[in-house]
């Protein structure tokens, strides 16, 4: 009997020691995060209408002030409660974030300004790229910072050529200003992949062997990692349209339809990852390709529920990073390892800012003029006002800016660590400092430089013309002996003219004809009994 006694006593011990796998500190550190973000959701309704404050900021300010407090309570030692992981941001916050974007976009919006959207998400972040790397190249030394180098240098230019999404579009109204909304939007998820694409084309390069082709080989990484890890979005959005359509999961459990949605959506962004590719491309378009077909194969109920549930795992993570951003960047340990002066952190900080606004004025202002160059019709120019808009808003950073300098400079070796750990905090002040002074700025700014001065007979929401429509401009119903080459000649000559119009009815009819019948898509209605979809077809039927 006592020796039963003994066994049950080691047991509840054992027991006891394996519950001390949960640690005291990270329990409590999840418990403040779920609090902040608590008051995050309280205080961003009651700001809803507030012209200067917004979720991302409120987040911000918050995990800052939380940061003091554990920064005073431990007498200045540590102000870590979360240490700020690479993995943590990338693998399971920054996923459902970009996913959403993709998934909840306005299509048609989206790609009316495609071409715009390309143009300053890719030509322009390579532009800024450029000119942030050569300037931080020049002006480092100056400074007093010697230890980087080439690669060091090419990575400041990615780092700081992404800008911040979601803060931004927490800035601008879709039914105010829905052309800036459309823009900004795609060139800021554009922007992301393509600075996080540029950055691991730097990262891949041997810089041992420097020659005049090292130009062409970052260019070549750039564009296969670019198109390789769209069309692996687009090939695992198609998959799973097929599935869903095929094997009607709705008919015994539409919870299956769901979660199928959501493993094959985040298993798309791993496959990208594993294969070295972009897995913020590969989920983008991923989302965009399941909400035109798989979003249309699944029962009514199911699409309720994925369109809420992917809404509110995006917000959560948002306002998860900015708590987590504002919390780290008390971090005093980070702030001790770098000798620097306040002259110094000041000195590179406000270079490195001063490189931002440049670099993005360098091409925001020219490509918006090429383009009205290219667009003569009337009233589809860029206006100075949305230029300058279009300016002030992409000059917000973010966590990605931070993801990515701790990936660069958080592993340097021991005689650089000073330089390195500059180089964090001057970077994590520069992303303090644009989100919230711009962020607070932008929306008054818009109220003011925009909607002030608006027309009431100009719309930037025009839509594409309907499809009615666009066949009468294809002379579709003309005479059978203008059937052989007159619409040939009719369909270059509109696709020079209207070149995003015409691309969007030959997708149309290549849509409807091909792609709808084997993937679904809107028009598509599932039976299943019992559902709301079926019950809607019983009735029709009878």
């Amino acid at each position: 009997m006592s020796t039963i006694e003994i066994e049950t006593m080691s047991h509840l011990s054992t027991l006891q020691n394996s519950s001390d796998f949960l640690s005291t500190t990270t329990i409590i550190a999840l418990t403040i995060f779920f609090s902040l973000l608590c008051a995050c959701i309280i205080i961003g309704h009651l700001l809803e209408e507030n012209r200067w404050a917004n979720e991302s900021i409120t987040a911000l300010l918050l995990g800052l002030c939380a940061g003091a407090v554990v920064l005073l309570a431990s007498k200045g030692n540590s102000s870590k409660i979360l240490v700020f992981s690479e993995d943590l941001f990338f693998l399971y916050l920054l996923p459902p974030i970009i996913f959403n974007a993709g998934f909840q976009v306005k299509k048609k919006q989206f790609f009316k300004n495609f071409t715009i959207i390309l143009m300053f998400g890719i030509f322009g972040t390579v532009i800024s790229f450029c000119l942030i790397s050569v300037g931080a190249f020049l002006l480092f030394n100056r400074i007093g910072v010697t230890s980087l180098n080439t690669q060091d240098y090419l990575a400041v230019g990615a780092i700081l050529s992404a800008t911040d999404t979601v803060c931004t579009l927490q800035v601008l109204s879709q039914d105010e200003t829905p052309f800036l909304y459309s823009v900004i939007f795609g060139e800021g998820v554009v922007n992301d992949a393509t600075s996080i694409v540029l950055f691991n084309a730097v990262q891949s390069l041997d810089f041992n062997n420097i020659d005049a082709m090292i130009s062409l080989k970052l260019l070549g990484t750039f564009l296969y990692l670019f198109f390789t890890s769209t069309i692996l979005g687009v090939v695992a959005g198609l998959l799973s349209a097929f599935i869903i359509k095929t094997l009607y999961f709705g008919r015994h459990s539409t919870d299956r339809e769901v979660a199928l949605m959501m493993i094959m959506a985040y298993l798309s962004y791993m496959l990208a990852e594993l294969l070295n590719l972009s897995g913020i491309l590969t989920v983008f378009f991923c989302g965009i390709v399941m909400s035109h077909y798989t979003w249309h194969n699944v029962t009514q109920s199911s699409r309720i529920t994925t369109k809420h549930a992917f809404a509110t795992m995006s917000f959560i993570a948002e306002t998860f990073i900015f708590l987590y951003v504002g919390m780290d960047a008390l971090d005093i340990d980070k702030w001790k390892a770098s000798s620097a002066s306040a002259g110094t952190f000041i000195a590179v900080s406000s270079t490195l800012f001063a490189l931002v606004l440049v670099g993005r004025a360098a091409f925001v202002y020219p490509l918006a003029n090429f383009i009205n160059c290219i667009r003569k019709r009337d009233g589809s120019n860029i206006a100075f006002r949305k230029q300058f808009i279009m300016w002030w808003a992409g000059l917000m950073r973010g966590a990605v800016t931070i993801a990515l300098s701790y990936n660069q400079f958080s592993n340097s070796d021991d005689e650089d660590t000073q330089d390195s750990a500059l180089m964090i905090t001057s970077t994590i002040i520069v992303v303090l400092f644009s989100t919230v002074v711009f962020g607070s700025i932008t929306k008054p700014l818009i109220e003011a430089v925009l909607l002030r001065h608006a027309k009431p007979n100009v719309s930037d929401a025009t839509d594409i013309p309907s499809l009615d429509d666009l066949r009468l401009m294809f002379i579709e119903n003309g005479e059978p002996s203008d059937m052989g080459a007159g619409p040939r000649r009719s369909s270059l000559r509109l696709l020079l003219t209207h070149p995003t119009w015409t691309v969007h009815y030959l997708w149309r009819k290549f849509d409807d004809r091909f792609m709808r019948p084997v993937f679904g898509g809107r028009g598509f209605v599932p039976f299943v009994p019992g559902s709301p979809t079926g019950a809607s077809d019983e009735a029709s039927r009878t």
